[in-house]
């Protein structure tokens, strides 16, 4: 149980008055239910810690999702001055870009009702998944360097999607201040043949249909209507992302040790933007992005292909078009304003995701007037939901909002809870078909091992960081 003390602010904020060396307030986005959890975890604990940070930014920040991470929260929110703050791989995760992207299609779910079994064991053989899974892609050094440089880019110039893909793209796909040269060979070993892999634990892909509808406009602008059958990709960087954030970890622990201010904790070892170490890791981790978004942009690929094999219809009749991709674990350079002031920034989003408001000049004209779409994945018996960013998400949480449900137990705790349960026949029953690599990874996923998803979406929307505009229901899953 969290001793620190928590004010709360309205109904869906709270705030960690400064104590100690804290050089900003926290602000935590939650309900009195979701509150409730965060104090069963240190997670709280780490919003203070992290504002202890220089160069940090108005608060440290919380979205309601919020449990225990490495060094951060996961659920945290925080910017920096490029010229005085630091970066920290806690801020942003050992898989950097974990991400979600978001596809819709042309088809209903009568179309597929009677073929639903039969196109998640065509995903199930098509995607590969699990703990190391490798794919049919085998890079050289050379071509894996051009993907970590050029990201999504890097897979629809080999004809994995179209050009409209990477506009739809958040960054379009790309973080340029990538340096293959700062992986090391044993990161680049680890990523060679995982590109086009979906990997383990909560990653996933989702068959869903959307159930509701809340935002009209929104929606027509996003191309999402009820009973239309969507697709949900949520993977990241693989093996690379972790080795990187791994070896640069390591550095900073060390590095720390010379640095002119106390950590409260030596997770938070970080380093400043504008040492040599700080830049090394920015360039080392915008190419994990960089693979992750190449990763998704192939998964989109061999999804679409997988649908006209098993439904034996053409691409036109299929449909499949991406709505957006979104990315979860990142440090993100962004001009912003803070007290009236335009900053360049360092905005570490971990378990959090950016939400950018209507007339933001780096969305796609498709959705400049309504705003950036917004991914927030359920549990595999929850329904997920498409949001949209808000101005008042730009002005106060650095234009951020929540990422997904929040763990509530951790996977071996899940684990012991599920022991004599067969989680796939029970998702079944809900009329979600399943087909996981091992049982294990169903057994860590299981739906009460998260928050409940529609109170942390009820927090978002009640505060104006998002606003929902459709809700998806599950009903086939693939899982590592």
């Amino acid at each position: 149980m969290s001793d620190i003390v928590m004010k709360r602010i309205d109904r869906y904020r709270w705030t960690i008055q400064p104590h100690g060396d804290m050089r900003v307030p926290g602000i935590v986005y939650a309900d009195d239910v979701l509150m409730d959890a965060a104090r069963n975890d240190e997670s709280l604990r780490q919003v203070a810690n992290v504002a202890h940070l220089p160069g940090i930014q108005t608060a440290s920040l919380a979205m309601p999702d919020i449990h225990r991470g490495y060094g951060f929260p996961i659920g945290g929110v925080a910017a920096f001055d490029m010229d005085e703050g630091v970066i920290s791989p806690g801020g942003v995760g050992y898989d950097i870009n974990c991400g979600v992207r978001l596809m819709a299609t042309d088809l209903f779910i009568d179309d597929i009702r009677g073929r639903l079994r039969e196109l998640v064991a065509g995903l199930f053989s098509a995607i590969p998944s699990g703990v190391g899974s490798s794919g049919p892609l085998r890079l050289t050094n050379a071509e894996e360097k051009r993907v970590l440089e050029k990201g999504a880019a890097w897979a629809v110039e080999r004809g994995y999607g179209t050009p409209a893909d990477l506009e739809m793209t958040e960054r379009r796909g790309v973080a340029e201040d990538a340096d293959p040269d700062r992986v090391s060979d044993r990161a680049l070993e680890r990523g060679r043949n995982q590109l086009g892999t979906l990997g383990s634990g909560n990653h996933f892909l989702e068959i869903e249909v959307v159930d509701e509808i809340f935002d009209d406009r929104a929606a027509r602008a996003f191309g999402v209507e009820p009973g239309q059958v969507v697709v949900m990709i949520h993977t990241g960087s693989r093996g690379l992302g972790y080795q990187i954030c791994d070896e640069y970890l390591a550095r900073m622990v060390k590095h720390s040790r010379s640095l002119d201010f106390q950590l409260p904790d030596r997770q938070l070892a970080c380093a400043y933007l504008q040492s040599r170490e700080g830049k090394g890791y920015l360039a080392a981790m915008a190419c994990a992005a960089n693979y992750a978004w190449a990763n998704r942009q192939v998964l989109m690929h061999w999804t679409s292909e997988t649908f006209q094999r098993v439904l034996e219809r053409s691409p036109v009749d299929i449909g499949m078009r991406l709505v957006y991709d979104v990315c979860h674990n990142i440090a993100s350079v962004e001009d912003l304003e803070v007290d009236g002031v335009r900053k360049r920034l360092c905005v570490h989003r971990k378990g959090a995701t950016r939400a950018y408001p209507p007339g933001h000049p780096d969305l796609p004209d498709r959705y400049r007037e309504v705003g950036q779409p917004v991914l927030i994945p359920g549990d595999m018996g929850a329904g997920s939901y498409l949001l949209v960013g808000t101005e008042r998400a730009f002005r106060e949480t650095f234009g951020s909002t929540c990422h997904g449900a929040g763990r509530l137990m951790s996977r071996s705790r899940a684990r012991k809870a599920s022991a004599r349960r067969q989680v796939s026949t029970e998702l079944e029953k809900q009329g979600i078909v399943v087909m996981a690599t091992g049982r294990g990874t169903l057994n860590e996923e299981i739906p009460e091992a998260y928050k409940n998803i529609e109170d942390v979406v009820n927090v978002v929307d009640g505060a104006g960081l998002s606003r929902k505009v459709a809700r998806m229901r599950a009903i086939g899953c693939v899982k590592g």
